[in-house]
């Protein structure tokens, strides 16, 4: 069975997502989501708290379960959204190949 490909078709879908990362989705944006939190990674972004409801750091959680959970260098958010936001991007770049600002900024 063929995975869902992301494609430009679905820029309006992170649109809708950055607008409002957390609560309820469409079901296309939730398509998306799907094929960016699937199975196939060699790693998968997460977020790391550093202070409870008030700092992050960004991680790599490892393919293979009981590995241990990398912690980004100097990568650290103070906003939960902003922070699902670039995890969302840096998981378009790695899907797709493309800058996804680049790519909203060049649509009219």
């Amino acid at each position: 069975m063929a995975r869902y490909q992301i494609t430009e078709a679905d820029l309006p879908y992170a649109r809708e997502f950055l607008a409002a990362p957390i609560g309820y989705h469409s079901p296309c944006l939730q398509r998306v989501l799907n094929r960016m939190r699937g199975p196939d990674w060699t790693f998968k972004y997460v977020l790391i708290v550093v202070e409870r409801y008030s700092r992050w750091q960004l991680g790599r959680l490892p393919a293979a379960r009981g590995g241990r959970v990398e912690a980004v260098a100097g990568v650290y958010y103070d906003n939960l959204l902003d922070a699902e936001r670039d995890i969302f991007k840096r998981r378009w770049r790695d899907l797709t190949g493309q800058d996804l600002d680049h790519q909203l900024s060049t649509l009219s």
